[in-house]
């Protein structure tokens, strides 16, 4: 099977406020960048929308995706919270709705489209995938300000 890297990244300055979200994806010796802002958006959005987009843009769902990203948030959703939400109509468990649910599906019915490998990278420690995400995110930023 086929292997495609991505690396994605969100980000706001302010929260809310001007947000950016940036993709890098990998395959053989291709690569793609993808950005995107909003005016006035939230970093948790724009973090799931920066994967959700990086995902939307695959054409075929016969190949394997390594997605790195340094959200903890969209992490621990993905790999941990999703399941209980669904289990419990898209509440959390103190019963409240989860924040930012249509995000949430869209992103569970993509990756339930693809086999995705979910990791962790930690964020400004060289990493040159994350960096480029996050310069893409930023200058995403820059150009909507």
């Amino acid at each position: 099977m086929e292997k495609i890297v991505i690396y994605t990244d969100g980000g706001c300055r302010g929260n809310p406020g001007i947000g950016g979200w940036g993709v890098w994806l990998r395959y053989k010796d291709h690569d793609k960048k993808l950005k995107g802002s909003e005016l006035n958006t939230t970093n948790n959005k724009m973090e799931l929308t920066a994967s959700i987009r990086a995902l939307e843009v695959l054409k075929s769902s016969d190949i394997t995706v390594d997605l790195y990203t340094d959200s903890k948030y969209v992490i621990q959703g993905i790999n941990e919270w999703i399941d209980g939400w669904k289990a419990k109509g898209w509440k959390t468990a103190n019963k409240k709705p989860v924040k930012n649910v249509d995000l949430w599906k869209r992103l569970d019915a993509l990756n339930q489209e693809f086999s995705v490998n979910w990791y962790w990278v930690k964020g400004h420690s060289d990493d040159p995938g994350n960096d480029m995400a996050d310069l893409l995110a930023n200058q995403a930023m820059d150009e909507i300000s």
